[in-house]
Formats: C-alpha cells, sequence, structure tokens
C-alpha cells in the first residue's frame, strides 16, 4: 500500500536499541544536583501533607480531591500524547455521557493510574502488564496484546513503513523480558535519592518500550507507583505529569539524551516537575477547597439534613452529574438523589445542561472553569 519511493527509502539496514542494565547502577551524583533532587522529594512529601491537613483526615472532602487530582494528572499525561480534552468532557465520560472520543482514551488512563496506585505496594512485571492492559483496554484491535511484552520491533517517529528514519527504535523484542526484569530490581532498591530513581526507572522504561502501544502513559502511571510505594505522596496525586507537560520539548530531549548515556537532564526535569506538581497543586487545592466554601455559603439556608449536603464534597470529583451516578456511586435512592439536585440547583450551585425533562445532566461550571483554567496554563508555558 505504499510508494515504491517511499519503500525503497524504508528498506535496508536500521540501528536498534540495547538498553544496559541499570539494577545495580549507582550515580555518581554532583551537588548541585543531589540538593536540587533532595528538595523536590521534600516538596513532594510536603504537598501531600499539605493536602491531608488542609482538608483534614476525615474531611469528606479529601478522598474527592483525592480523584480529581488523579484525573487532573492523567489528562496531563495524555495531553503530553496530544490527546486534548476539556474538563466538562472528561467529567461527562465518568458517568458515560461523554462525545469525545479523546475523554474515553483519557478515561482509560484514569483508570490505569488507578490500577498503579492499587498495585503500588509491590511493583513487578505482572504490575506494569496490569497496568498497561486496564490504559487500553478499549482498543479491541490489540487486545491479544494487552499486559503482554511486545513480540514485534517499534519506534519512534512518524513513519509508519519502518524504523530508519525513526528517531528512537527501541530494542528488539527478544530483549525486553531480560530488561524488565532489571528495571524491576532497580524499581526495588532502597537506597537512591527518590526522585532520582523515579526520573532513571522512567526514561529506562520509556527507552525499553515493552508494550506495542501506551508506553508513555504507563511510564508516567508507573512514576505515581513509585512515589506511592516509597511512601512520598501516599493520599494524593501530585501533579507530576503536568510540570512534564510545561516544558514538553525539554521532556523528550531529556530521554534522548538518557539514551546517549547522560542521565542528569531527565533527573532534572523529573525534579522542576516535582517542584512544579507541589506548588500547582497546592493552589489547585485551595482554589477548590475556596470553591466549595462558597458553595456551603449558598446552602446556609437548608437544614443541615438535607441531601444537598452529602452530595456537595463529591461534586469536586464529579462535576459533572446525573441521579443515576448519585444512585450507583453514592448508594442515594432514586428520590433523594432528585431531591438533592433541585436543591443544590435552586442554591446556584449546579446548573441543567440538556434541557431536558428525563436524563437530566447537571453541572458545576465554577469547578469545571477552575480545572479548565489550570490545564490552559499547562499549554501556554
Amino acid at each position: 500500500m505504499v510508494g515504491r519511493r517511499r519503500l525503497a527509502r524504508a528498506t535496508g539496514p536500521y540501528q536498534s536499541a540495547i538498553v544496559p542494565p541499570i539494577a545495580e547502577y549507582m550515580p555518581a551524583l554532583p551537588t548541585d544536583l543531589a540538593a536540587d533532587t533532595e528538595e523536590a522529594t521534600a516538596a513532594l512529601v510536603g504537598f501531600d501533607d499539605y493536602a491531608a491537613s488542609t482538608l483534614g483526615l476525615g474531611s469528606p472532602l479529601l478522598g474527592p480531591m483525592s480523584s480529581i487530582l488523579l484525573r487532573t494528572e492523567s489528562a496531563s499525561s495524555s495531553q503530553i500524547e496530544n490527546l486534548t480534552v476539556s474538563a466538562r468532557q472528561l467529567a461527562l465520560a465518568q458517568i458515560n455521557q461523554a462525545t469525545s472520543h479523546n475523554a474515553t482514551i483519557v478515561e482509560d488512563n484514569v483508570r490505569a493510574m488507578e490500577a498503579a496506585l492499587a498495585l503500588a505496594q509491590h511493583i513487578d512485571e505482572s504490575t506494569i502488564g496490569a497496568v498497561q492492559a486496564e490504559l487500553l483496554r478499549s482498543q479491541s484491535e490489540i487486545a491479544d496484546a494487552l499486559g503482554q511484552y511486545r513480540q514485534r520491533l517499534v519506534w519512534v517517529g512518524t513513519s509508519d513503513v519502518g524504523p530508519r528514519e525513526a528517531s528512537y527504535v527501541a530494542p528488539q523484542p527478544e530483549r525486553v523480558p531480560a530488561a524488565m526484569r532489571d528495571l524491576v530490581a532497580f524499581i526495588a532498591r532502597d537506597d537512591l535519592p527518590i526522585v532520582i530513581q523515579i526520573a532513571l526507572a522512567h526514561a529506562q522504561f520509556e527507552s525499553i518500550h515493552p508494550f506495542v502501544d501506551g508506553n508513555g502513559r504507563t511510564g508516567r502511571a508507573l512514576v505515581h507507583a513509585i512515589l506511592k510505594n516509597k511512601g512520598i505522596v501516599t493520599r494524593t496525586t501530585a501533579p507530576v505529569s503536568a510540570g512534564l507537560l510545561r516544558q514538553t520539548s525539554a521532556y523528550v530531549e531529556a530521554l534522548t539524551a538518557y539514551r546517549r548515556g547522560d542521565a542528569r537532564p531527565i533527573v532534572e526535569r523529573f525534579a522542576d516537575a516535582a517542584r512544579f506538581a507541589a506548588s500547582s497543586g497546592k493552589t489547585l487545592v485551595d482554589d477548590l477547597a475556596a470553591e466549595l466554601a462558597r458553595d456551603r455559603a449558598k446552602l446556609a439556608g437548608l437544614r443541615s439534613q438535607a441531601s444537598a449536603w452529602m452530595v456537595l464534597p463529591h461534586l469536586i470529583a464529579l462535576p459533572v452529574i446525573d441521579a443515576a451516578t448519585l444512585v450507583s456511586r453514592l448508594g442515594l435512592s432514586e428520590v433523594t438523589s432528585q431531591r438533592a439536585l433541585s436543591q443544590l440547583v435552586t442554591s446556584g450551585v449546579l446548573t441543567e445542561r440538556t434541557g431536558k425533562r428525563r436524563g437530566r445532566i447537571y453541572q458545576h461550571l465554577g469547578i469545571i472553569s477552575i480545572l479548565d483554567d489550570y490545564a490552559a496554563a499547562l499549554r501556554r508555558t
């Protein structure tokens, strides 16, 4: 199906990578880089503590806030792969009402992130395979490859004909299993600074490119599994991919430098991303918490037992909602769900978006605006 000229250009010898083992690698750290990564780790720990202390460990806000931070991070990770989606469309995907194909893909990324965090206690090859399978489970055309190491060559580049013009050709498939065993051994170590370990593990994973698809997003989900595994971020999700998204070209260049033998740029990128995640994550938590504080003022006239109060904290994670979701997610009755939505609309917290009598969908414009503004700021930088 290709012209002779393209076929001729794509035919001939090429070079594929041989990824060196890192299980026993001990990086020689310049003092400035060591200090930089130590500061970045402290910032991530501080963010996790800040979210928990600001909201309160027993607060009904902590779970929904953690959920929306995870979804924000999933969207940023997908955006690195040029999969852009609005906060409204991503929220619609949660209630199976999305009209955007990208929203469905990003929703799969959310589930992959959730799987990574759920399996973080013990990170092994099966854990990583499960994350990739969750990420691509809606792609029926590669159903037999989900969670399985690839059996063919893959490369990074614009040509779909052959690897000769690729910017990077991953290792031959027979090299993948040994490389992944080595990577898992590296991740299990406890004698390395965390940000350095995360940066190198991510770069090594992306260099191995063990799956036929989804390597980038799986590799960034792995970052969060390691952060939780090492006890750095355990109660929320720090928007590290958002930090990488701010300088996507520098992130790609750092991966290229790593493959040429220079690990410093990827460590610097992750240190920068970690500090940005901590700073912007705190701002996002504050903005969303302030939005709900304004909502509480709007509901001040309702009695304390009103069903709207029960639903309110969950609007952070579910800024687009319908009665069926309240029934399935919160265990409310149909009558109680409808009453809560009516109270929230009357108080000016929610807006009905369909204009229909049945199958109505409601949205929280303030929360959607905060999330879209956050994403737009990343794109501008």
